[in-house]
């Protein structure tokens, strides 16, 4: 079976969504090919740096929040 690189990228985006704290930042705790291919994409800071965290760009946390929404949050009650 061969991973869908664009469906692991989604899970990635969705879990640094679940992690955000000071705003906009996350854990960057995550296959360094997803946040390198988050990073080329602009959706994130750079991830090879010291820090612990990677910041969120606008896109990034609209795409973050959309697929946390579909991956990982229950559905909301009418």
């Amino acid at each position: 079976m061969e991973p869908d690189d664009d469906k692991i990228d989604a899970a990635v985006l969705a879990l640094l969504y679940l992690t955000l704290h000071d705003d906009r930042r996350a854990w960057k705790g995550f296959p360094w090919e997803a946040t390198d291919r988050l990073y080329e994409r602009g959706l994130i800071s750079n991830p090879r740096t010291k820090a612990k965290s990677v910041v969120l760009s606008d896109d990034g946390m609209a795409e973050a929040e959309k697929m946390f929404r579909a991956l990982l949050a229950k559905p909301e009650k009418d």
